[in-house]
């Protein structure tokens, strides 16, 4: 067996093990954070007097900051470390969730939600970036979909615990929402602080591997670096320049519709399926899509990377699939509707990590921590326009039903896009586990960093 191979597995399964469940735990928190405003939904109107415009406007606006400051926060984290600037966006968002607890006014509901938007903007497309100084290409996806756990993980578990602090109406004085607002606010600073002492920068900087580790592992990634640097822009404004990375973020913003329509609203369209208010029931039922979603993104992701591909697993098994799912959740049958919901989700967050895969293998260096701030940016404000979007459908043009068409609609155009890309584009870089110069690498020659 190449000694070169055995080193670097070595190294990626130790930290697999050692950094993908602390940034698993603080992605649950920054989800949870994230979409418990839709929990929230029906109590926080009844309590406060807040529109469906008004909500969808502030579900929304999150979406605005956080992609006005992605692209910053991600070129802060690749001068400063992942170890220092993950555990600031932490803590700094956990504070502000936990002022959501004062979201009383429609104003206050914009406010809280647009500076949460600053608190957290940075966070995923930053521990995207911290994957590429670990991972080589040929394990990217997996990582990337170890990751996503982190998302369904949210959603599982969030549904029933969100929904329980949501029945502590009344407790000491409180409604249940300033209870849920709360408790998850301080529960992300808490995740945050005790990851400032786990998360680890950079393979040199990994006392848990050995020299040999971090050497090989190393000369992978700059190796892989060194290829993408040909066609890869280098600077900030190039990246914001560079078609294919614009296409790229058109596509995410699309299909971000789609899911964050889904979303924000899935909660409430349970409960008009079981016919129950929003609480522990509709929680649980909640996590069904999310579950299931665990297992196909362990699959699909694994064997994406076996087999390298990236496109045609995107479009043809995963978003096709998930517009057509979203369509047929508009179905009556309370079954079938949670079984749609269910293959939706999880053909949605399967993509996701193959998506990222397949655009980190064409970036390098600060082109890469632009290109997926970037990328995710202009992606999320789908988070803006969805909740909008869906309330101006279903109020003008048919109901629930006509709003998941358009959901739908818009995966299938993002599948679309994918499947007609350029075909130029479509080339990926070879991994470089077994390359020649690889090999010189493990014996001491020196390769230039990303």
């Amino acid at each position: 067996m190449n000694p070169y191979s055995t080193l670097v597995s070595s190294a990626v399964s130790k930290a697999r093990w050692r950094l993908l469940p602390m940034l698993i735990v603080m992605y649950i928190m920054s989800i949870l954070d994230r979409v418990n405003v839709g929990f929230a939904k029906n109590a926080l109107q009844i309590d406060t007097g807040i529109s469906d415009s008004a909500f969808a406007l502030g579900a929304g606006i999150f979406f605005v900051s956080y992609a006005i400051f992605e692209v910053p926060s991600n070129v802060i984290l690749s001068r400063v470390g992942p170890r220092i600037w993950l555990c600031r966006i932490m803590v700094t968002w956990g504070l502000v969730a936990s002022a959501m607890m004062f979201a009383t006014t429609e104003m206050s509901f914009y406010v809280l939600r647009f500076l949460l938007g600053i608190a957290e903007a940075g966070f995923y497309p930053g521990v995207l970036l911290t994957l590429t100084y670990w991972f080589p290409a040929k394990v990217r996806a997996q990582a990337n979909g170890i990751l996503l756990f982190g998302f369904a993980g949210a959603l599982v578990i969030g549904g029933p615990i969100s929904g329980a602090l949501l029945d502590m109406h009344g407790v000491g004085g409180l409604k249940g929402w300033e209870w849920m607002f709360l408790i998850e606010g301080v529960m992300a600073i808490v995740v945050g602080i005790i990851a400032f002492f786990v998360i680890v920068d950079r393979p040199s900087n990994a006392k848990w591997l050995t020299s040999a580790e971090q050497n090989a592992l190393q000369a992978v990634l700059d190796q892989e670096a060194a290829e993408k640097s040909v066609d890869s822009p280098h600077t900030v404004m190039q990246t914001l320049r560079n078609p294919k990375v614009m296409f790229f973020a058109v596509n995410f913003f699309i299909v971000q519709i789609a899911a964050y329509g889904l979303i924000f609203y899935l909660p409430s369209q349970v409960a008009q399926i079981l016919g129950q208010k929003i609480g522990l029931m509709v929680g649980f039922v909640t996590s069904i899509p999310w579950l299931l979603a665990l297992f196909v993104v362990f699959f699909v992701t694994r064997w994406s990377d076996r087999h390298h591909e990236r496109r045609r697993v995107t479009v043809a098994s995963l978003y096709t699939i998930f517009g057509i799912c979203v369509c047929l959740s508009a179905h009556g049958s309370p079954i079938f509707a949670i079984a749609a919901l269910s293959i939706g989700a999880s053909t949605y967050l399967s993509g996701t990590p193959i998506f990222y895969a397949f655009l980190s293998e064409r970036l390098s260096g600060l082109g890469i921590a632009t290109g997926i701030a970037l990328v995710n940016s202009i992606g999320n404000l789908g988070g803006f326009v969805a909740p909008s979007l869906r309330t101006y459908v279903e109020q003008n043009h048919g109901g629930s039903a006509a709003g998941l068409y358009t959901l739908g609609s818009a995966a299938l155009l993002a599948a679309l896009m994918l499947a007609l890309m350029p075909k130029g584009w479509r080339t990926v870089v070879a991994t470089a586990r077994e390359t020649p110069r690889a090999d010189a690498a493990l014996k001491g020659a020196a390769l230039p960093r990303a």
